[in-house]
C-alpha cells in the first residue's frame, strides 16, 4: 500500500524563527529554515490523516490546501501538538461531521481540561466536535470519515448543501504505533506501511525497533546538539536512524540551535537529511 507523507511542520515547541530571537538561522532567507510546529499529513490507503494538530494547525491546513481529514493521530498532549484542535471546527462545519481523533487515554484527560468547552453536557454551539478512540501500543484501525453534509461555496450565494452517499464498506487502514519516552512521558509513534514517523522522543525502548524494520523512509525527532532531557540530541538521532537503517532518513522537530538547512545538510551521514515544510516523501 503506497504511503504519501507531507511535513505541514519540522520545527521545535516555539517554531523557527524564534520570537525575538536574531540569530543566523532565524534570520535566514532559505524558506527551509522556516518551520512550524511539527506535524504531517499522511495520505495512507485512500484516507487522510493528520499526525498532531499544534498552534500552527489553521496555517499549516490554508498553506497545504487539506479540505478533508478522515482522522487526527496524537502523539502526546503537549500544546505544540494539540494547541490547533479547536481550529478542527472549520471542517466540522463544512463537512457536518466530527473529526476522529485517536489517542492514549491521558491524552484525552488533558484535552478534557485544555478545551472543557468542547466535552461540557450544555455546550455553546460551534465548538469543535471530536471523536475520540482510545489506543495503545498495539495496532489499530483507522476509519473512513465521511461527511454528512458537504457545504460547497457558491460565489456570491453562499454555501450549498450537498449531501454525502455513505459507502457500502468503509475504507480502513492498519496503522502500527511505536512506544517511546518524552523525558518521563509516554509518547507514540506512528508506522504507516513503509513510512515511520517519531517525534518527540528520547528513548525507545529495546522492543520497539522490531516494528521498525524495512522502512523506506524513517521520520525522527532532533532538537539539537548535545544532550537533551526530552529529546534526541543530533548525535543520538543519527545513531537511531542508522539503526534502523531504512532506505531514507529524515530530522524533524528541528531547533534555531542547529545549523542553517544547507549547512547541516552538508554534515549530515548519507541517507540522513533534515525535513523541511512542504517536504514529500513517498513509501
Amino acid at each position: 500500500m503506497k504511503t504519501r507523507l507531507t511535513f505541514l511542520g519540522t520545527g521545535t515547541s516555539q517554531g523557527v524563527p524564534m520570537i525575538g530571537c536574531s540569530c543566523e538561522v532565524c534570520r535566514s532567507s532559505d524558506p527551509r529554515d522556516k518551520r512550524y510546529r511539527a506535524s504531517a499529513f499522511v495520505e495512507y490507503g485512500g484516507l487522510d490523516i493528520l499526525v498532531d494538530a499544534g498552534p500552527d494547525f489553521r496555517s499549516q491546513m490554508l498553506r497545504a490546501g487539506i479540505r478533508h481529514l478522515d482522522a487526527i493521530l496524537l502523539t502526546h498532549n503537549h500544546k505544540d501538538h494539540t494547541g490547533g484542535l479547536d481550529d478542527v471546527r472549520a471542517f466540522n462545519y463544512i463537512e457536518r461531521a466530527p473529526i476522529r481523533i485517536y489517542c492514549e487515554k491521558y491524552v484525552e484527560d488533558s484535552l478534557r481540561q485544555e478545551y472543557s468547552y468542547a466535552f461540557a453536557e450544555k455546550r455553546y454551539p460551534g465548538v469543535p466536535e471530536w471523536q475520540i478512540t482510545h489506543i495503545g501500543e498495539t495496532p489499530f484501525t483507522v476509519c473512513e470519515n465521511v461527511p454528512k453534509v458537504k457545504l460547497v461555496w457558491k460565489d456570491g450565494t453562499g454555501y450549498e448543501k450537498i449531501p454525502c452517499a455513505v459507502p457500502e464498506h468503509l475504507k480502513s487502514v492498519e496503522v502500527i504505533p511505536v512506544r517511546g519516552r518524552h523525558f518521563n512521558l509516554p509518547v507514540l509513534g506512528y508506522r504507516f506501511g513503509d513510512i515511520a514517523y517519531l517525534t518527540d522522543m528520547n528513548f525507545i525502548p529495546e522492543s520497539e525497533f522490531a516494528k521498525l524494520e524495512g522502512l523506506e523512509h524513517f521520520v525522527i525527532n532532533c532538537v539539537r546538539r548535545g544532550k537533551h532531557i526530552s529529546h534526541f540530541s543530533l548525535e543520538e538521532a543519527v545513531a537511531v536512524a542508522q539503526r534502523v537503517g531504512a532506505k531514507h532518513s529524515w530530522l524533524t522537530h528541528l531547533s534555531h540551535q542547529l545549523p542553517k538547512y544547507e549547512d547541516l545538510c552538508r554534515e549530515l551521514p548519507s541517507g540522513i537529511l533534515p525535513a523541511y515544510d512542504g517536504l514529500v516523501i513517498e513509501g
